[in-house]
């Protein structure tokens, strides 16, 4: 016996919704996390470069005002390096001085990681790892 007024497609239009509510979360998702990502690439670009920058600045003082070349202390430019990441809260980095043209220049890569909000519910790993780089040179002349 059917009980009074219950026809056969009951509950079809639920489980439509419930697939297609998936799917609409699912880019929702997918736009929410990717503009997260893109805000830490740009994060870590930007902490590399002002990090580069705030190295840059380390000059050997006591070499310059002999009149010897205008050169990058390496010890002082870690520092400043060291110090401007910690007050950001940085922990990741790595700074190298390649020689390019005779003049040796800082460089600076910093890794920032993100953590998924949305996509980790899909089964997507829960954090992804992105890295900055930025290259400065000490100014030896006026422009």
């Amino acid at each position: 016996m059917r009980a009074r007024g219950l026809r056969r497609d009951e509950g079809r239009v639920s489980l439509f919704l419930a697939v297609t509510m998936t799917g609409v979360l699912a880019i929702i998702g997918v736009a929410y996390d990717g503009a997260g990502q893109l805000r830490s690439l740009q994060r870590a670009d930007n902490l590399a470069a002002e990090a580069a920058r705030s190295g840059g600045q380390a000059v050997d003082r006591a070499r310059a005002i002999e009149g010897g070349p205008k050169e990058i202390d390496e010890a002082d430019a870690r520092a400043a390096v060291r110090d401007y990441l910690a007050a950001a809260g940085v922990t990741r980095y790595r700074v190298t001085f390649p020689v390019v043209g005779g003049e040796k220049q800082i460089q600076v890569r910093v890794t920032v990681t993100y953590r998924r909000h949305m996509l980790g519910l899909f089964g997507m790993d829960s954090t992804v790892t992105v890295s900055g780089e930025a290259t400065a040179r000490a100014l030896t002349e006026a422009p």
